[in-house]
């Protein structure tokens, strides 16, 4: 399937690509295809089965039929099988890359940058299959024991964003498999052809029919299928705080255990004694990395005003050489995913100058010479007034960034936290003391301090408020893949 893809591109064919149910490539129930834009020049760059609610409902039957038997492997033989998963993640990393970059459009080599991520969220996983651990505790009784064991929920559904069609994929894929759980995929309609690529790199693994499936299609249909169907057992989703909204309360008739890891709107707090071209740097690429289109991009400044004016001449300086062209050339920004996505973005702009926003560099909306196709915005940059302008408090998941202000600690502490968001900040202070002291009082699942954006992946991404539920990553989110069953042994 890789190959087929570069190859068919290559002559300048359009490709057709089929869903992966119960080990077998398919076109589906309704035979029909819905095709895949390139955002950097809106050319159809491939063809994809269009997905129904009996095609989501064969996906979760093959998982359900296939999952008891892998539950009953040893882990380390889920392990093995997602490590050599991993493997050929690294091997065909080019071939995924540029699949990525032709459905994303994210510069080719953060593209590379995605496909190492995805190689390691499955080798962690992989390498986590001796860690599943359990409990035994004594009784209030003689001769007696609990026993309390971690196992697999069974039918595990994962939904995917747009920004990074393959690791996220994979971070919700190996740490569900290795914990004895079957698999079904549904990524972001916009952005299919990553995870039919990993469907193809398993297929060549040989793990057993109906463990992985890979299905295309709706939100609303396909999507909503496999969230409300019986035979899903846990939800676990990545995208936006709207769709997450959605889909708690799709699973909650069923009482559907529901992972969501969602929007952010991350404060970047400056303070006065911050090594301020540090925190230029991180603020640069915590904010215009992948198009600023990442849920923990830096999507406030707030600066305090003792180094303002300083911190802004060079962060100007810098976004202005910013370089914005063909993701295959390595700019630092491609194009937005969509038509939609750009006036949005527009829309947040306008909004915020009517309430009083100052612009500091207004680039927006690029239509014309190397821009007239595809879906391309220049960064902006703009002055609040105060913390209620608009573009402080929606996601704008772009590259537009609003700036304010601050005068002492409390302040910035204070305005961070006003918002309904909670998932990723960032600080740049020397004092130890203001750290501690930020740390305990930011209302936020992931913190930065002096470093700019980049999770790990034995750490814990979790977002708190309207930036969702449970977490990814390390030992956390693996646990998060099981549930819990206690028994009382008494031998008396």
């Amino acid at each position: 399937m890789l190959e087929n893809l570069l190859s068919a591109w290559a002559a300048g064919s359009v490709p057709r690509c089929e869903m992966f149910i119960n080990g077998r490539w398919t076109r589906g129930s309704s035979q029909s295809l819905v095709t895949v834009e390139n955002p950097a020049n809106e050319q159809i760059i491939a063809e994809v089965a269009e997905g129904t609610v009996d095609d989501a409902e064969a996906a979760l039957d093959a998982a359900r039929r296939a999952q008891p038997a892998w539950a009953a492997l040893p882990p380390i033989e889920r392990g093995r099988m997602v490590g050599a998963l991993a493997d050929l993640v690294r091997d065909n990393a080019e071939m995924l890359a540029r699949i990525v970059v032709a459905e994303q459009g994210k510069p080719i080599d953060q593209a590379r940058g995605e496909i190492g991520a995805t190689e390691m969220f499955l080798r962690f996983a992989a390498e986590s299959a001796r860690r599943i651990e359990g409990d035994i505790m004594p009784s209030d009784f003689v001769n007696e024991e609990i026993w309390i064991r971690r196992v697999p929920f069974g039918v595990v559904v994962g939904l995917t964003a747009w920004n990074y069609p393959a690791a996220l994929a994979a971070r919700k894929l190996g740490p569900a498999l290795v914990a004895g759980n079957s698999f079904v995929l549904k990524g972001h309609e916009l952005t299919p052809l990553s995870g039919l690529a990993l469907a193809a790199l398993s297929e060549r693994v040989g793990f057993p029919a109906g463990v992985i499936n890979v299905v295309t299609g709706g939100g609303r249909t396909v999507g909503q299928s496999l969230v409300t169907s019986p035979h899903s057992s846990l939800i676990t989703m990545t995208g936006s705080t709207r769709a997450g909204r959605e889909i708690y309360a799709a699973g909650a008739p069923l009482l559907k255990v529901v992972r969501l890891e969602l929007g952010g709107k991350a404060p970047f707090i400056v303070m006065d004694d911050a090594d301020l071209d540090a925190a230029v740097e991180s603020a640069m690429i915590a904010r215009f990395t992948n198009c600023g289109q990442i849920c923990t991009c830096n999507e406030r400044m707030y600066l305090h005003r003792s180094i303002a004016d300083e911190f802004l001449e060079k962060f100007v300086a810098k976004t202005k050489a910013l370089r914005i062209g063909d993701p295959l050339t390595s700019p630092d920004l491609g194009p937005k995913i969509s038509a939609p996505e750009v006036d949005k973005i527009d829309q947040i702009v306008d909004r915020s100058i009517a309430e009083g926003a100052e612009v500091l560099l207004r680039g927006g909306a690029l239509h014309e010479g190397d821009f007239a196709k595809g879906h391309w915005y220049a960064p902006t940059i703009l002055v609040a007034p105060h913390n209620r302008v608009h573009a402080m408090q929606q996601e704008i998941f772009g590259p537009v960034v609003p700036v304010m202000p601050f005068d002492d600690f409390e302040e910035a502490l204070s305005l961070a936290n006003e918002s309904s968001y909670g998932l990723s900040a960032y600080v740049y202070t020397q004092s130890f003391k203001r750290l501690m002291r930020l740390t305990d009082g930011l209302n936020f699942g992931e913190v930065y301090f002096n470093r700019t954006c980049g999770e790990l992946v034995q750490g814990f991404h979790t977002g708190w408020g309207q930036s969702g539920l449970g977490g990814e990553d390390g030992k956390y989110g693996l646990d998060g893949y099981f549930r819990k069953k206690t028994t009382y042994v008494n031998w008396a």
